[in-house]
Order: C-alpha cells, then structure tokens, then sequence
C-alpha cells in the first residue's frame, strides 16, 4: 500500500512511542543476555512508558486524526 494517504503511524506520537519501546527492547534484551533480572525488568518498564507517552502525546492531539462519520441523506 506505498503512497496510502491514511498516514498509518506517521505522527510525532506514534514515532515518539515506538522509539522509546525501541530503548526499552534494547535494554532488555542486552540484561537478559547479561542474566541481569533488575536491568530486564527496567527494560521492561521503559517499554511500558513509550506506550503511556505515544498514548498522551495521541490524546493531546499529535496522533492521527480520527475519520469523522460522514451524515447519510435519505432521497425522498
């Protein structure tokens, strides 16, 4: 669907969400290796908070705009 004008997760809140899961992801994986439960589970938490902050920032109107209802005429 290249050139989609539905702009699917191109907002500051879906870019600002997903990079800070993308740290979080990375922290966690890098203490999982490192057999580290408290580092994984800051990973975690990082991740928790990019879903909070992507859904603020979505709320205070910097995600995608919902498609408003379009009022259906009857012909009579």
């Amino acid at each position: 669907m290249a050139g989609s004008s539905h702009g699917h997760g191109h907002t500051p809140a879906a870019w600002t969400g997903v990079i800070i899961a993308f740290i979080g992801f990375c922290v966690a994986g890098t203490f999982m290796v490192m057999a580290n439960p408290l580092g994984f589970w800051a990973g975690m938490v990082i991740i928790a908070v990019g879903a909070i902050v992507g859904g603020a920032m979505s709320m205070a109107g910097l995600g995608q705009k919902r498609p408003q209802p379009q009022a259906v005429q009857s012909e009579s």
